[in-house]
């Protein structure tokens, strides 16, 4: 091939590349981002999403098997207390520091499951409201996705799980 068609060939093929990587379309988490949301206020394992930008208009699909438990529903708690529980579909509308009409969340308060349909961002905090009664948390503790079935404290999880495998072996060693 001659010189200047190979030049001619790179340069199409690299505006090719350039034309793709500016259509590609976001992650959910950076859509997130881009209404000032942090985000780990969806769990890890997001496959698809749509967006109406015009409505704010939105639902997120969750991989159904990544819940940990091989269910439809992702689950998990977090700081002890709560446990949150997602839907392999979540819907509702988005803007600038605010979620409204949500479905497909939920917090167990007490013994009840609460759905959660509102979040709003008033500076560095999130406010979860359940209709009649609402919560705030520092948005430093939606930075990073949890994941189903173990959400923050997967890391200490699996670190139980080895240590109590190692015990295990221990144990068995020692009983020869």
């Amino acid at each position: 091939m001659l010189p200047h068609r190979r030049l001619l060939l790179l340069a199409v093929a690299a505006a090719a590349a350039a034309g793709a990587a500016a259509s590609a379309k976001p992650t959910a988490y950076e859509a997130l981002a881009g209404f000032d949301f942090p985000p780990g206020i969806l769990p890890k394992g997001v496959v698809a999403y749509t967006l109406n930008n015009a409505t704010g208009a939105f639902t997120a699909t969750l991989d159904a098997s990544a819940s940990g438990a091989g269910s439809s529903v992702c689950e998990f708690s977090i700081q002890g207390s709560y446990s949150l529980r997602y839907q392999t579909k979540i819907t509702g509308k988005i803007k600038p520091d605010h979620l409204t009409d949500l479905q497909g969340v939920s917090v167990k308060v007490l013994f009840f499951w609460l759905n959660i349909i509102e979040v709003t961002r008033h500076g560095d905090n999130l406010e979860f409201s359940v209709g009649i009664a609402s919560a705030d948390f520092g948005i430093e503790n939606f930075l990073e996705c949890p994941t189903c079935g173990c959400g923050f404290n997967c890391n200490d999880l699996l670190m139980l799980q080895k240590q109590g495998a190692t015990t295990a072996k221990l144990r068995l060693r020692g009983a020869f």
